[in-house]
């Protein structure tokens, strides 16, 4: 757990410093389109009510969110926009799961071939690396609240598992469970730092400091892609790792 921690980190380190660019609202724009697709009311449809808490979180302007909503629906100007997921190795034989949403098939695979291959690693096949990841329902919550309370609430409301950080609680859910128990918390004042579908690997591969060096590499160059919404791998980094700037 401790390498998909520090991933998770950095990942939301650099979310934040993307939402300062305003970056993060492009990959925002597109997972609320993609959402949409199964209908415009957040009520019946739970992946556009978690695009939409990130799209808020992000302080997105509604007329931005309303105009996403309309084109995944079609209740607005139609495009295209497909998901699709790519698979690979990096330094290391480490696995990495690429998800993308785009409007331009060709570009994302060059992009992400270009990628494995820029930091000595290779796209693999589909289903090469899949089977090593399970989907889940990640929700963070402030450790500042009563960690018996939120471990209480959390597993009485379908969460699967309760995890202690010093930052935070992480509470682990089935995907098809997480925005019921992110509305539980909520109903009890409980507010979520991020709740998120995620993939996560079963069997972590242990890396020294040099190989990690090279891993976030390709994973920071991944996640900068325009296309990339999430980039997964089953590398566990040391304990120690000083995080890249």
């Amino acid at each position: 757990m401790a390498g998909h921690s520090k991933w998770a980190n950095i990942k939301h380190r650099k979310a934040r410093q993307d939402a300062s660019r305003g970056k993060i609202w492009t990959k925002v724009i597109r997972e609320i389109t993609v959402a949409a697709k199964g209908g415009p009311d957040p009520d019946d449809n739970p992946r556009l009510r978690l695009a939409l808490d990130k799209a808020n979180a992000s302080n997105m302007p509604k007329d931005t969110i309303k105009r996403a909503i309309q084109k995944g629906s079609g209740t607005g100007e139609m495009g295209v926009i497909e998901e699709l997921t790519f698979e690979g190795y990096g330094p290391n034989g480490v696995a990495i799961l690429v998800e993308t949403m785009t409007d331009n098939r060709n570009r994302t695979v060059a992009d992400v071939r270009h990628a494995f291959s820029k930091f000595g690693g290779n796209m693999g096949t589909d289903g090469s690396v899949a089977y090593l990841f399970n989907k889940l329902g990640i929700i963070h919550v402030a450790s500042s609240h009563e960690e018996d309370l939120i471990m209480e609430i959390a597993l009485e409301a379908g969460a699967d598992d309760f995890i202690v950080f010093d930052e935070y609680f992480e509470v682990i859910t089935n995907s098809a469970n997480l925005s019921s128990v992110v509305e539980v918390l909520h109903s009890r004042e409980i507010e979520t730092l991020d709740a998120e579908i995620t993939m996560r690997a079963e069997t972590l591969v242990h890396l020294d400091q040099e190989t990690s060096e090279k891993v976030l590499k390709i994973m920071n160059f991944m996640d900068d892609l325009d296309d990339v919404q999430e980039v997964h791998t089953n590398a566990e980094f040391p304990d120690d790792f000083i995080e890249e700037a």
